[in-house]
């Protein structure tokens, strides 16, 4: 294995009696990523998250985390994983700091080594305001910031997270969000989530993950790229409607247009192009030319969600 792959899944299948959880999945992370492994319920996430992180066995295919096997060298592979499950199993009854030094010493540290990772993880989780406060008063969002503790304490080199935003208010999801990007300084992060947007803002690379079957593996950029071939150009130009339609019936990258009236002497004019061509420069040019005036040029893009509805859409269905 490459020594910029810190996860290596390969041909990866789980069965239950009668369900196939994951199918014959295959996928790499590098060094120092952010990638998110996103799906609805049901999707195989938390399936593939338990394998990676020792906690349940896979039927066939082998995984590999930071050169281990999570099969034959489990002790390995723990020591480089801090993992936070989506339900996070924390101690109510403990306070914060007793909570992470119980944690520490049971992965292994101990004496000045563990008080100095606990002060060290209070710090960078923002927690040293309720250190001293008992866990089962805390907050929805502090808990999960406990949580992103307990997996931190002992400097692993994955993080894998489960959900680690689900059940938050929106300031503790902005919260929480920026944390998880601190951490790609010196951790790879995995994430799993069913929620758009947390992807979308968080993750350099996303695995689509539907029915047990990884859809798309690649860059939110990318992902675009491969939907450019449907795009719009929107433009908004204060001209007669005529010679509007006449324009962009004789520009032969224009496949179809829909043009509507819009707010004072203005149309607005959907345009697809051919083969995803951008004519957003030609369009400016004959705008120009003709001494019209254009209050908008854009080229519609895709959210996380249309492309996640694309790749997950059943073949032959068509859109609504």
């Amino acid at each position: 294995m490459s020594n910029e792959s810190m996860i290596e899944v390969s041909n990866l299948t789980k069965r239950y009696a009668g369900h196939t959880a994951v199918s014959n999945i295959s996928f790499t992370v590098g060094r120092g990523e952010i990638v998110g492994l996103l799906g609805t319920n049901g999707a195989g996430k938390s399936t593939t998250m338990r394998i990676l992180s020792c906690y349940m066995p896979a039927t066939s295919g082998t995984v590999r985390v930071a050169g281990f096997d999570v099969f034959t060298q489990a002790d390995e592979v723990r020591r480089r994983i801090g993992y936070m499950p989506e339900n996070n199993p924390l101690h109510p009854e403990m306070r914060v700091r007793e909570y992470l030094k119980f944690r520490a010493r049971l992965k292994g540290l101990s004496g000045k080594h563990c008080r100095e990772r606990v002060d060290k993880v209070i710090e960078q989780c923002a927690l040293t305001d309720v250190s001293r406060k008992i866990i089962a008063h805390l907050s929805k969002g502090y808990r999960q910031r406990v949580g992103l503790a307990d997996a931190l304490v002992h400097e692993p080199e994955l993080i894998i997270l489960d959900e680690p935003t689900i059940g938050l208010d929106p300031n503790q999801i902005r919260s929480v969000r920026q944390l998880i990007k601190d951490l790609a300084k010196n951790h790879t992060v995995l994430i799993s989530t069913h929620i758009l947007p947390e992807v979308e803002m968080t993750c350099s690379r996303v695995l689509i993950l539907h029915e047990g079957k990884i859809l798309a593996a690649d860059t939110p950029d990318n992902l675009q790229k491969l939907m450019s071939n449907s795009s719009q150009v929107i433009a908004e130009i204060a001209a007669p409607r005529a010679e509007l339609e006449q324009l962009w019936e004789q520009m032969p990258e224009i496949e179809y247009s829909d043009i509507s009236p819009a707010e004072g002497d203005f149309h607005r004019c959907a345009l697809t192009p051919r083969n995803g061509t951008d004519v957003r420069p030609q369009i400016f040019a004959m705008v120009q030319q003709r001494g019209w005036i254009m209050r908008e040029l854009t080229r519609s893009r895709f959210s996380l969600e249309d492309i996640y509805v694309r790749v997950t859409r059943p073949n032959g269905e068509e859109e609504g």
